[in-house]
């Protein structure tokens, strides 16, 4: 089995979980490593990571020394979770001739919010004969992709709602912030009102996939968003929150057609939930003929699926049809378990 090249671009906390999972799969082989942190330029890929032996891979604040198409078949890259600012990098390793996976939550249907964008990456991808995708555990599966793999079997759907009840502990500073993790609830409502508190980056383009891959004609997306008050002290290796401060963010999207609601997906995401008796989960409820109730419990958990999702996706990447695609245009991703899971026929 010959082995797919890649070039890792972003060591943060996903960025890195990802890398050591490439180093359990035969199928895959890290080739090459980018991150602009200067205490990691010129050392050791594999002293970075913490593994106990060196990977011959040096990590470069240089894109252009290793995007090069004949010695990397794709880039996986885990910088930032907005298109604007990852779209420079898009543009180099599409140019460079290189497939890519992004987990930039706007990736995963960048058509949603940034069409202009999402239609030069596509032109960009065709007109060198790659693939560029966009995915993660949300979006990307859980409140999509998963949600429209449960209708395959309706005859109709009138309305779906969603929920996903989830632990921000394992994700970094980008995550944190986005979320409002660690603020006051003053600073939380002053972070919303100038847009640097976000909460769940993804609900538009997971109801424009969902809304996409079955017809329902979503034609307006509203979204609301509210800090959840910690009562205890709560740490992860990134934040800490005192009680009183804000431990997360409870967000809903709403996608109506006309005045009547189709999509509702809602997403309360705190660190350590368990710390005040709340449990995690994923619930799917579908309505329609016949209706499906889904219930995963705990959730499935989000860095580790974030981490597993990209990479258990890099095969079917490297044999789509060139273009910008989205998880509804690819096979669902299958764990890379052995050698007949990278040569998957579609």
């Amino acid at each position: 089995m010959k082995q797919i090249r890649v070039l890792q671009w972003g060591l943060g906390a996903m960025g890195s979980g990802m890398a050591k999972l490439m180093l359990e799969k035969s199928g895959l082989k890290i080739v090459a490593a980018i991150d602009g942190r200067p205490d990691y330029v010129g050392k050791d890929l594999g002293e970075i990571l913490g593994v106990e032996k060196k990977l011959g891979v040096r990590v470069t604040n240089k894109p252009e020394d290793v995007l090069k198409k004949e010695k990397v078949d794709i880039v996986v890259i885990a910088t930032t979770s907005w298109l604007k600012d990852q779209i420079p990098d898009l543009r180099k390793i599409l140019n460079a001739g290189i497939n890519c996976i992004s987990i930039a939550e706007e990736m995963s249907d960048a058509y949603a919010q940034n069409p202009k964008l999402a239609k030069e990456l596509d032109t960009l991808a065709k007109k060198n004969g790659i693939t560029i995708i966009g995915t993660g555990v949300n979006p990307g599966f859980v409140l999509d992709q998963l949600i429209v793999a449960l209708t395959a079997g309706n005859h109709n759907v009138e309305r779906i709602e969603a929920s996903r009840i989830n632990d921000l502990s394992p994700y970094g500073p980008t995550v944190m912030n986005s979320q409002g993790v660690g603020t006051t609830p003053e600073q939380f409502k002053a972070g919303i009102a100038d847009g640097s508190i976000v909460g769940h980056v993804g609900f538009p383009e997971s109801i424009h996939m969902i809304s996409d891959a079955l017809g329902l004609g979503v034609d307006r997306i509203e979204q609301t968003r509210e800090p959840i008050i910690s009562k205890v002290r709560r740490e992860t290796p990134y934040v800490k929150v005192e009680k009183g401060m804000v431990a997360g963010c409870s967000h809903i999207g709403i996608g109506y057609r006309g005045d009547k609601e189709v999509i509702k997906l809602i997403h309360p995401q705190q660190i350590h939930p368990e710390l005040e008796k709340i449990e995690t989960g994923d619930y799917i409820n579908i309505f329609g003929k016949p209706e499906i109730h889904m219930s995963i419990k705990p959730e499935i958990a989000g860095g580790v699926a974030t981490e597993g999702i990209a990479v258990n996706l890099i095969p079917l990447v490297v044999a789509a049809t060139p273009g910008l695609k989205r998880m509804i245009d690819l096979p669902v991703p299958a764990a890379l378990m052995g050698e007949s899971a990278y040569s998957r026929k579609f």
